[in-house]
């Protein structure tokens, strides 16, 4: 229980994601990422220093590099994309549906079963999402297509990393302080070749850049990491179906968006379809002992 707490921490520090990103200014997402990520990499340092027997966690096989740098840098990548090339609720939702692919991809996992409630979850998600991106009825709004589909991409990047994890459940969490150097040793080179420096401006600005990287981008994958290999990855999965519900409530809060039926109807959608597709994970009925058959 308390590994799946430690997990679910996570999912509150990642309703600040969006609120936090898009207060940091024109900062390009190669650069926040390799600011966010470097302060991300302290956190373990800092652990480490205190605990130098954990230096030997970072010698892992290069599977696990890949997954570990491919799942934080790619989404990451794709997220800071996202919010910069749409409006930061509708690309925050978008993105959101990884919970929801975490559901459904672990359900065709060896040994389980996809039924009725994950596929009219899905489908549930999927009219939420076409709720999100129209503008004049259901048409799609094409200003917004590719924030949109960098949002989508770095939903299946996070499910795809989250499902994965298990398949390395004895690699200990020390080695998220790798993920995070390599991560922000790769933004930096791609912002040195692909982008101009921006730097924060004013002091709110990088309060925001470092709360980035003191908890969404920090240790919020500590956290994540301990509760998906150490705790109940069902009920973890079907708990951050509150995230997308966070994450807009507090940007509405601070004035970066505005409630309306679209808005209330796609959180009611994908968080419901969410919780339909783990339907039985919520509700699962403990099995009846040998005295009470």
């Amino acid at each position: 229980m308390q590994a799946t707490l430690i997990g679910f921490s996570a999912v509150i520090m990642w309703s600040l994601l969006a609120l936090l990103t898009a207060s940091s200014g024109n900062v390009p997402p190669f650069q926040l990422a390799a600011m966010c990520f470097s302060i991300g990499t302290a956190i373990g340092v800092a652990v480490l220093a205190a605990r130098p027997s954990g230096l030997r966690a970072l010698r892992q096989p290069l599977p696990v590099w890949l997954l570990g740098v491919g799942g934080l840098f790619g989404y990451h990548f794709l997220y800071f994309t996202a919010l910069r090339n749409a409006p930061a609720v509708e690309a925050g939702l978008i993105a959101y549906l990884w919970p929801l692919f975490i559901v459904v991809g672990s359900a065709m996992l060896p040994g389980e079963r996809l039924g009725w409630q994950h596929i009219a979850g899905a489908l549930a998600g999927l009219v939420g999402t076409i709720l999100i991106v129209s503008r004049n009825g259901l048409s799609f709004d094409d200003r917004f297509a590719f924030g949109y589909g960098a949002a989508l991409l770095c939903a299946f990047t996070w499910s795809g990393y989250s499902l994965l994890s298990r398949r390395f459940g004895s690699v200990p969490t020390d080695v998220v302080t790798g993920f995070c150097a390599m991560t922000a040793v790769l933004s930096l080179v791609c912002h040195l070749f692909l982008e101009e420096t921006v730097w924060p401006v004013g002091a709110a600005q990088w309060l925001a850049v470092a709360g980035l990287g003191l908890l969404p981008v920090g240790a919020a994958f500590y956290a994540w990491d301990h509760g998906v290999k150490r705790g109940n990855i069902q009920v973890l999965g079907a708990a951050s179906y509150a995230a997308p519900l966070l994450s807009t409530l507090i940007l509405i809060a601070a004035g970066a968006g505005r409630l309306d039926w679209r808005i209330a109807a796609a959180c009611l959608l994908i968080t419901g379809g969410a919780a339909l597709a783990a339907k039985d994970l919520l509700f699962a009925r403990a099995p009846r002992s040998r005295t009470e058959a």
